[in-house]
């Protein structure tokens, strides 16, 4: 793994996880934050796995 799939599962995770809470406690700045992160980490992370693929020469 290189250092964009993992730091793009960690945003990732940390968005989701923020998602819900906003979900929970009915607050929808917090929400679209947490969905925000969860997306930025998710392109991180596929970037991260092309660069990977790319340097595999896949």
């Amino acid at each position: 793994m290189n250092k964009d799939q993992i730091k793009g599962r960690v945003d990732e995770a940390q968005g989701k996880a923020k998602e819900e809470t906003g979900k929970i406690l009915d607050d929808k700045g917090m929400e679209v934050e947490g969905n925000v992160q969860k997306n930025v980490g998710k392109a991180q992370g596929n970037f991260g796995d092309l660069k990977k693929d790319i340097k595999q020469g896949k």
